[in-house]
Formats: C-alpha cells, structure tokens, sequence
C-alpha cells in the first residue's frame, strides 16, 4: 500500500466533509431567504389590505383615486402586469405607446377601484400565511379570504414575487380566476375589434380614466 494512501484518505474524507458542510449552509440559507420571502409576501399583502380599508374610509372622490393609484405604484409590479395584460401587442407597440399605455392603464385601474370602493360595506380581508414557492418563476402564493356581511366570503389568491425591486405582486386571483389574463383577453379583444392596432385601446383606457 503506498505510504501517502491513509493521507490521501483523509484529505477525500476532509474535503468530502466541507462540501456537505457548504451545501448544508447553502441550502440552510437558502430555506431562511425562501421563508423571509414568504413572510415578507404575507406582510405585503396584510400592509396592503390596511392602506386600501383606511383611505376607503377617510377619503373620497378625486383624494381616493389619487391613494389608489399611489398604492398600485408601491405595491404593485405594474410594468410586469400591464406589459403581461397586453400579450403579444406589446411588441408591435412604440415606445411612445408603451410609455402611454402603462399610464393610462394604471390610472383606469385606480379609477375604477375608486369607485367600486365606494360600495365598501364592513368588509374584512384574513390574510393566511404565504404558502410555500411550488412555481419556477419564484413566485410567492398568498391565500386570504373576503368575508362579506350579505354574501358568500369571496378567495382571493395574490401571486408575490422579488423581481428586484422588492417584493411586489404580480397578479391577483379572484375566487381562482386571474386578474392579468383577464384583462389580457379584454385587451386582446378590444385590439382585434379596432383592426389589430394597440392605439384605439390606448384613448379608450385614457378615456376610461376620466368617466
């Protein structure tokens, strides 16, 4: 047996050792960041539901919408959703367009919560812990529940995902039917209505926020 054998060995064994010690660590810090990232998503959501119940109860009118709007711009990932709602247009439209589209869609958004949350009637949101991260797109699914007074508590899913800016959310659920894909297929059938151009559906949701 060669004299360095028992050594040799012992260095395998050593740097067999640190590699399962490392992968160990990664994978520990990798559980606490995944965990971190799903309370962060929880607490999104819950920071979010207590900003929208206090400005529906202390302002009202153009106030209101102006609140919604902020709250859409901080917590929300607009340019990923608005860019998503339009599907495949998005890339026949300018960078003017662009630029004119995510505003009008964003302000036709807070115009219209605005007033659907003006029929607000002691409505209270439970928000239960972030599920863990099932999807390749590290997306964070947050389940909460819409209780009602006169009616049926309503499901709703939030999508929350760290795309670099924090962790914002990217789309939401309402009793499993989804925010973005259906204002893709309102898009997307308001632009074949007005022969295929991303222009008319950009005065109509410029139009939208001002009725």
């Amino acid at each position: 047996m060669p004299l360095f054998a028992p050594r040799r060995n012992m260095l395998r064994l050593a740097v067999r050792g640190a590699a399962v010690a490392l992968v160990g660590t990664a994978l520990a810090v990798e559980s606490r960041t995944a965990a971190a990232e799903q309370n962060s998503a929880a607490e999104l959501i819950q920071q979010t539901a207590a900003q929208v119940l206090d400005l529906v109860m202390t302002k009202t009118g153009a106030a209101r919408e102006a609140g919604i709007l902020r709250i859409l711009e901080t917590y929300f990932d607009l340019n990923y959703m608005v860019r998503s709602s339009l599907g495949i247009h998005w890339n026949q439209a300018t960078p003017e367009q662009r630029e004119r589209f995510l505003k009008a869609a964003a302000s036709a958004e807070a115009h219209a919560y605005a007033r659907r949350f003006g029929q607000y009637g002691g409505q209270t949101l439970t928000v239960a812990r972030a599920a863990p991260v099932t999807r390749g797109d590290g997306v964070s699914i947050v389940n909460s529940k819409l209780t009602q007074t006169d009616a049926e508590p309503i499901a709703i899913q939030w999508d929350v995902r760290n795309g670099g800016q924090g962790v914002r959310i990217v789309d939401v659920r309402i009793e499993g039917v989804s925010m973005v894909v259906t204002r893709r297929a309102e898009f997307n059938s308001f632009i074949q209505a007005h022969g295929g151009k991303v222009e008319p559906l950009i005065d109509e949701l410029e139009a939208r926020s001002k009725r």
